[in-house]
């Protein structure tokens, strides 16, 4: 409990020293008005502890009554994000170019807001297609041209709910993939609010069936009972287990590797003359995937870093954080999430539905 504390205080720290940047660069310095002045400070104090407010909410409060409140309080930080960064930026170009602090605080809050809107359109337009072409090696030339439409992070949850859904299974099902996976996070929130919400899914077609496997947010949520009305929706759930699909390739699946995860586990007595791909939320699990003879990972859990730059930090805990790379042997293909999570604005990222080609080569 002491440690809990110790990490609150923290956070309550940075966070209360971002909001006191962001006044004393973008109000103080820019000696508005008397009535903006107060306006912008005032605005500041209330809204400097909301992302923390913002999470009692969400646990105490239902999904309908809590909506309002947690989207402004999302947005909000997606704006803090980017003027935080104006601040840093204008506070360098008067210290080293001598631009005038209040012209320099019109420009930052300007691009600062240009970005915000751009992220909120972009996140409105729905999940893009993303087609990326992978040789397997050892995958039999009949089953070259399979296609697997992969989800993950969806996050159907108090910003995201069955219209969302709706809109991404007609995307899917328009694409008429051979196999649906889903890398984790599907859901963000609790199941008798949100049964509904996900309902949609129960119509995702794929000649080989839809999979899933966990990701860390599940686990926040009554896992158990998730995952059983997952199953009921069709979905199957690979827990540390694989099967064989078509007799070209063996899929894998592991828990969360906050949980139970068990790489060897997965892919024990699995047919090496096939292909092997694994379904792994974090980018992370590569490595223990490569030791055990993995071909292909396929993961999430970074939305790309979701709002740029912050996909620069994400390289700071996971080994990649979009699109293909290659590690050792093994393929890893990162998704950028089909949902968001926080914020509902994407800069520099696009929420994504992958639909992956295998090759053989």
């Amino acid at each position: 409990m002491r440690r809990f504390r110790i990490r609150i205080l923290i956070a309550l720290s940075i966070l209360g020293s971002a909001h006191y940047y962001i006044w004393a660069r973008f109000i103080a310095a820019a000696r508005l008005p008397l009535a903006w002045h107060v306006l912008g400070t005032c605005a500041l104090v209330l809204l400097a502890p909301s992302l923390p407010v913002g999470a009692f909410v969400l646990r105490r409060l239902s999904r309908a009554t809590a909506k309002p409140f947690v989207w402004l309080t999302y947005t909000w930080f997606g704006c803090a994000v980017y003027l935080l960064l104006a601040a840093a930026v204008t506070h360098l170009a008067c210290a080293l170019f001598g631009v005038n602090a209040r012209t320099a605080a019109l420009v930052g809050v300007g691009a600062a807001a240009a970005t915000v809107v751009y992220g909120l359109v972009h996140v409105a337009r729905g999940p893009v297609v993303r087609r990326t072409r992978i040789p397997l090696v050892k995958l039999p030339a009949s089953a070259s041209g399979y296609t697997i439409v992969q989800l993950t992070d969806v996050h159907i949850g108090p910003l995201l709910g069955d219209r969302f859904a709706a809109e991404v299974v007609a995307k899917v099902n328009a694409l008429a993939p051979d196999l649906i996976v889903i890398t984790g996070d599907l859901v963000d929130g609790r199941l008798d609010e949100l049964a509904r919400h996900i309902e949609p899914l129960r119509d995702l077609r794929a000649r080989d069936g839809v999979f899933a496997v966990t990701g860390n947010h599940e686990y926040y949520w009554s896992p158990v009972a998730w995952l059983e009305h997952l199953r009921s929706l069709g979905i199957r759930i690979l827990r540390n287990e694989h099967v064989t699909i078509r007799g070209a390739f063996e899929l894998a699946g592991t828990d969360d590797s906050t949980a139970a995860e068990d790489v060897p586990g997965a892919v024990a007595g699995r047919d090496p003359a096939l292909p092997l791909i694994l379904l792994a939320h974090h980018p992370r699990t590569i490595t223990r995937a490569v030791a055990a003879g993995v071909d292909l990972q396929l993961s999430g859990h970074t939305h790309g870093g979701q709002l740029l730059p912050l996909g620069w930090l994400s390289r700071l805990f996971d080994p990649h954080v979009s699109g293909l790379a290659r590690f050792g042997a093994a393929w890893l293909y990162v998704s950028e999430g089909t949902g968001f999570w926080g914020p509902p604005m994407r800069v520099g990222t696009s929420s994504e539905i992958a639909l992956l080609t295998l090759e053989r080569g």
